[in-house]
């Protein structure tokens, strides 16, 4: 098994103040680097956790068995987490943690295309029963959504030369791997730009992986849901990893904790109460300390917020 190594983790475990009796969720189980933590807290208490990837639920049972057996693995995207614990018979929860970054094992895993540093077939599901990959949106997306999903969630400033290359490639026969794809992009870019700290293909690897698994569409639902789950004083702890996806949490949370004015009474609560308020104001970043034992951890936020 690769070792994995949870992100954030005693900051995260913290700020869920966790109770010993306590329902919570974690919504990105990966190898249980937090789930088994959460676990250790709450010998009188319900673990629930979810995954798209059938090995990582495999993988983690046998590490939370050794702790305890309060707990239930769900193999299921996140953004069903409302309806998954409707049928489990449970309304209300005590707390619930995401960490939106692709766990270290599917990205060393080869075989699941994630990763530019390792030749496979293009893929980067995280749930192999899907039936989008990267490989079709490669081969069959136009050039113009290449271009939008590459600008958008990739925000590379060649995405444009990065989609047309592609069309004409694709046009003499299919692109099949990885590798293939990482020196398309290499070719649409100027020396220059190859010559700049960082890997070249890494924005466009990032946007389709959020394409593959429709990320930022899921992970709207999944916060507005999971805050309507919390208890009073329960909280929601999400770690993010790149600005696309720190920008949803960032809005949802000041939507959920502010009260718009108007230009007459600008702020001025008048029958209204804020249901949720932040717990950090200054995002939650690793430190130096943890970047140099885990340099995956360089680009993590913190936020976290909670039921009033």
């Amino acid at each position: 098994m690769i070792k994995h190594i949870p992100v954030l983790l005693n900051e995260t475990i913290t700020n869920l103040n966790i109770k010993e009796d306590g329902v919570y969720l974690d919504l990105t189980l990966g190898r249980a680097g937090h789930s088994k933590e959460i676990l250790k807290r709450i010998p009188k208490g319900k673990l629930i956790a979810f995954d798209q990837d059938e090995t990582a639920i495999n993988e983690s049972r046998k590490i939370l068995e050794e702790i305890g057996n309060n707990f239930i693995l769900i193999h299921d995207n996140f953004q069903n987490v409302k309806s998954v614990l409707r049928q489990l018979n449970i309304n209300k929860i005590d707390g619930a943690m995401m960490d939106l970054g692709v766990s270290s094992p599917q990205f060393d895993d080869k075989d699941r295309g994630f990763s530019y540093n390792l030749d496979a077939r293009l893929d980067m599901r995280m749930d192999l029963r899907n039936d989008l990959d990267a490989y079709k949106i490669i081969n069959t997306y136009s050039k113009q959504e290449l271009f939008r999903i590459f600008k958008e969630y990739g925000e590379d400033k060649y995405s444009y030369q990065i989609a047309s290359n592609i069309e004409k490639y694709r046009k003499e026969k299919p692109i099949t791997t990885t590798f293939e794809l990482v020196d398309i992009i290499k070719k649409s870019k100027p020396s220059k730009e190859l010559n700049k700290k960082g890997h070249p293909a890494k924005q466009i690897f990032q946007a389709l992986r959020i394409e593959v698994n429709k990320e930022y569409e899921v992970l709207e639902k999944a916060i507005t849901d999971v805050l309507d789950l919390l208890n009073k004083d329960a909280r929601l702890c999400v770690i993010t990893f790149q600005s696309g996806e720190d920008k949803i949490v960032k809005k949802i949370f000041k939507e959920k904790t502010s009260i718009e004015g108007n230009r007459r009474n600008d702020y001025i609560m008048i029958n209204n109460k804020l249901d949720y308020e932040l717990v950090n104001k200054k995002v939650i970043v690793p430190s130096i300390e943890e970047i140099n034992n885990n340099h995956r951890s360089k680009s993590a936020k913190l936020r976290i917020i909670k039921r009033l």
